[in-house]
């Protein structure tokens, strides 16, 4: 049950978001090559060591020759292993930069990727981020170095050949044998890479799905029907799981026997030619261990293409997101310094991604700044739309969205929503403290501020009888409060640093009479010089504005002050 994750995938290359951390690593790299340089040079000593002791020193009892060659292989020993440490590290801490960039760029884009270019499940969102690890794990990874291993390969091949002569061939029919083991199961692991991703992503969308919406799961007995696609989800990614690591271990696995025929073949030649008086007993052993050493890397090549193949469907996923268009300007966007609140929406046409009807047909309207505007209208009419349109949310499919006369595509769209308070109609609050909450880290807003939000919201009039107060930690979306709490705390976040330009979709929605009533008199008085604009079916809160814009079917049915707009509109509600 593969779900459509993000985007197409993009043609094969190598995008800057990746290669840019690469190039900055590429010293600590250089480190790591020269590392595996002499690491594979004391390869070479060890056995070498065995050589000359088996030719040399037994036959003529050279002790002391004995102990200075055991002193000058501890301390090749003792270096090679201080280089394998430090390799080790260098490895890591090249991977952990780079995925500490890539992991901020790719977060970056994924918060500034356009809505109508999202596609697939917040869960295939989620897994897909979770592909980081993948990336992170590749370029962390002591594997890499086999990529500095592999020329070493024909060196030790030269080696054996001037110790062995002919018994070289036996490791050298090893390599093409182990090469087109690897390159022969590459495109079935490219396709059950690609495979188990999707299903992956499939199974972390069935759980995000749930675990998000627990409370409603049990209450509308949601449970079989979200555990019967659960278990479908796991039987197929389990599936295409096994048969990727089956098609894996294969070319591991001939790696590994052909490391075990050639030092068994190199034997078993090495013998005859001791015989025929061509090699000596020292040469022999030597040679049996370095043909082992000769097809190390090719085994590590083979576990390398296995990674890759992940490594590469996880790559094209994410690049696929971040080349997906951002909202606003895609180069040297307008910054407006300071934002006035004039906005007009010019011949305006929009229709949701997959919808069959636009959601807003040749809409026109232009606010003053300070303006306060109320947009009323049946479900579906388009009200909400008008206000995702005004935060850049969405891009027209015709016409032009503009805030103080600029198209907000050309616009900074961060940068202008720094300056606007929003409550939307689902208050979604985030895990940590209240203070956080209505804070968000923002400069200007200090406690000072907070306090003056809160008090003007209500929030202060509970969070003083809640135990911890502004330091109270929140469950995910704030569900351990009630809704009419959550929406007074995503009000006070809107109000809080006075921003010039408020949208407030249903703010009350969840509040109870009295409370909306005490909220409504304090906004009143706060709201003097704020270009307001509210989305409501609630008449209470038409009271905080002075004009009417009355939406039906995604058109414009009347615009004009708010008496004048009311006393058309009760005929209509009368009839």
């Amino acid at each position: 049950m593969s779900e459509e994750i993000v985007i197409d995938a993009p043609k094969p290359r190598i995008a800057a978001w990746l290669t840019e951390p690469m190039r900055r690593n590429r010293a600590t790299y250089l480190k790591v090559a020269a590392a595996a340089v002499m690491i594979n040079l004391f390869g070479l000593v060890t056995s070498l060591f065995a050589m000359t002791v088996y030719d040399s020193v037994l036959p003529n009892n050279a002790t002391a020759s004995l102990v200075g060659l055991s002193i000058g292989l501890g301390i090749v020993v003792l270096f090679d292993f201080l280089l394998k440490t430090l390799r080790a590290y260098f490895v890591d801490i090249a991977g952990a930069d780079i995925d500490r960039r890539v992991g901020t760029s790719i977060f970056n884009r994924l918060l500034s990727m356009r809505m109508d270019m999202r596609k697939g499940s917040t869960g295939s969102l989620a897994g897909l981020m979770r592909e980081l690890e993948t990336l992170r794990d590749f370029f962390a990874s002591a594997t890499m170095t086999a990529i500095v291993d592999v020329p070493f390969v024909l060196l030790t091949l030269a080696v054996i050949a001037l110790i062995g002569g002919k018994v070289v061939l036996v490791p050298l029919a090893m390599v093409p044998i182990v090469l087109i083991a690897g390159l022969l199961t590459r495109p079935a692991m490219d396709r059950l890479s690609a495979q188990s991703m999707g299903e992956g992503l499939a199974k972390q969308s069935v759980l995000v799905e749930a675990i998000g919406g627990l409370e409603t799961v049990k209450s509308v007995q949601a449970g079989p029907l979200l555990t019967k696609r659960w278990r479908r989800a796991m039987e197929s990614h389990a599936d295409s799981s096994l048969r990727q690591r089956l098609v894996g271990a294969i070319s591991v696995n001939i790696a590994t026997s052909g490391q075990t025929i050639s030092y068994a073949g190199v034997v078993i030649v090495g013998v005859a030619m001791i015989g025929a008086q061509e090699l000596t007993m020292g040469g022999l052993i030597a040679c049996s261990m370095l043909a082992g050493r000769a097809v190390a890397p090719l085994a590590q090549i083979a576990s390398l293409l296995s990674r890759l193949t992940s490594t590469q469907a996880a790559y094209r996923q994410l690049d696929g997101m971040m080349q997906a268009p951002r909202e606003g300007a895609q180069s040297n966007p307008l910054v407006l310094a300071k934002v006035k609140g004039a906005i007009e929406f010019r011949r305006v046409t929009f229709r949701y991604p997959g919808a069959t009807a636009n959601a807003l047909e040749d809409v026109s309207f232009s606010i003053k700044p300070g303006e306060r505007v109320a947009i009323l209208g049946r479900i579906g009419s388009g009200k909400s739309t008008v206000a995702r349109l005004i935060l850049g949310l969405y891009p027209p499919a015709d016409g032009l969205v503009m805030m103080d006369g600029t198209d907000l595509r050309q616009l900074d769209i961060g940068a202008m929503r720094a300056q606007m308070g929003v409550a939307l109609q689902e208050s979604v609050l985030l895990s940590g403290s209240v203070r956080d909450n209505i804070t968000l880290g923002r400069d200007g807003v200090d406690d000072e501020e907070m306090l003056r939000a809160a008090n003007l919201t209500g929030t202060h009039q509970f969070m003083g009888q809640i135990a911890n107060g502004y330091d109270l930690r929140l469950n995910d979306r704030g569900e351990s409060l009630s809704g009419g709490q959550r929406q007074s705390i995503a009000i006070a976040r809107a109000l809080a640093g006075r921003p010039p330009v408020l949208i407030f979709d249903e703010p009350t929605s969840a509040m109870d009479t009295q409370t909306e009533s005490s909220l409504l008199e304090r906004l009143h008085a706060e709201l003097t010089d704020q270009t307001l604009v509210v989305i409501t079916h609630r008449p209470s809160l038409v009271k905080l504005v002075t004009r009417l814009i009355v939406m039906d079917a995604g058109k414009i049915i009347a615009d004009g002050p708010r008496d004048e707009v009311l006393k058309k509109l009760q005929p209509r509600a009368a009839a």
